[in-house]
């Protein structure tokens, strides 16, 4: 068993979220003592007089006389409840939930998904929204939201109402309701001259667009992206002057730099930077410039970051597994099948 640090609730080894408060379980688990599966002194030792009693044993019983004609006995009357040994509940729907983030089967009244703490408490107290009206087929403006699980499997739609704006978050319900990384009004789509757009409505978290493979994405200072685990921010290279009695402050020349690449560590915190060359950088898990060794999802070689034939800076998914994801300020227009993560799920639109 883990024991979770937070809130002191038991858990299975197996668990990844703690299923009382949702926080990630320890990992360094101590080792756990080996259990011989056999006796402690050993299986005793084959005698003649064992191999005798088991051939004795195995001798066929001498015929017995006929039992006696059984009369058919009264019905007994049924026992009485508190004779009964006791039942478990039943448990309507069966004994377990399937999470729609991850797929992972959950037992019955957890607050949280073991495998990827998705709020599953939150899900099952929200009341079920109603169906929004499907736009007229003839129109051919249908447009839907599709959750994908981290296997591409579909894990829910949201068909969006036919008027011209819509608002979606945590407060709509639905596929949205169990994941606490969404703000209650996150993002707004827009119809207009046949295509959807979507804009960021300020949530904590964003808004991000899956990049197509090889297509590179024009960056702008302050611009930020996401592989795998890490949320990385494109800044610029500013020289610090000298103080106020013309004192001239140490530090590297930017010569030959083109800005850098700050892990964003919290709402306002950034943590290690990194300064990208003229001739630009590669990121990855295993090979490049700036390396992600202990992030599970970022490719060996995941993305680039540099100056492309026009002079400007582009970022560039290099075939990753997971994807590179940019986060949107303004509004973006959306092609039918482009993927959007928002809080901890990606979503398909269709149209």
């Amino acid at each position: 068993m883990i024991t979770c640090p937070k809130c002191a609730k038991d858990n299975q080894d197996h668990y990844k979220f703690c299923l009382g408060c949702g926080a990630e379980l320890p990992r360094e688990n101590a080792p756990k003592p080996f259990s011989p599966q056999t006796p402690p002194h050993g299986v005793p030792a084959v005698t003649d007089e064992t191999i005798a009693a088991a051939q004795a044993a195995a001798q066929p019983l001498p015929p017995q006389a006929p039992l006696p004609a059984m009369q058919a006995a009264p019905p007994a009357a049924p026992p009485s409840q508190s004779a009964q040994p006791p039942r478990p509940a039943a448990t309507p729907g069966g004994a377990s939930v399937t999470c729609p983030q991850c797929g992972h089967s959950n037992p019955l009244g957890n607050r949280f998904c073991a495998s990827c703490g998705y709020n599953l408490a939150a899900m099952a107290s929200a009341p079920p929204a109603a169906a929004p009206p499907m736009p007229a087929a003839a129109s051919g403006s249908a447009v839907i939201l599709t959750a994908l699980r981290a296997d591409g499997s579909e894990a829910g739609q949201y068909p969006l109402p036919d008027v011209p704006t819509i608002i979606v978050g945590r407060d709509t319900g639905s596929i949205f309701a169990g994941d606490s990384y969404l703000s209650p009004r996150h993002a707004s789509f827009t119809r207009r001259d046949g295509k959807i757009f979507v804009k960021d409505e300020g949530s904590l978290n964003g808004v991000y667009v899956k990049l197509h493979p090889n297509q590179p994405w024009k960056l702008q200072f302050n611009d930020v992206f996401r592989i795998g685990q890490e949320i990385v921010r494109y800044e610029a290279l500013k020289t610090q002057g000298p103080s106020a009695d013309g004192v001239e402050r140490f530090g590297s020349p930017a010569r030959g730099y083109i800005g850098r690449l700050a892990l964003v560590i919290g709402r306002d915190t950034t943590g290690n930077a990194f300064p990208i060359p003229e001739r630009g950088v590669h990121l990855g898990r295993e090979r490049g410039d700036i390396l992600f060794s202990e992030d599970g999802y970022v490719s060996g070689l995941h993305c680039r970051v540099g100056p492309e034939a026009d002079g400007q800076v582009y970022l560039t998914d290099v075939g990753s597994s997971n994807g590179t994801f940019v986060r949107i300020g303004m509004e973006h227009g959306m092609n039918s099948g482009e993927i959007l993560l928002m809080g901890q799920q990606l979503f398909r639109v269709d149209y």
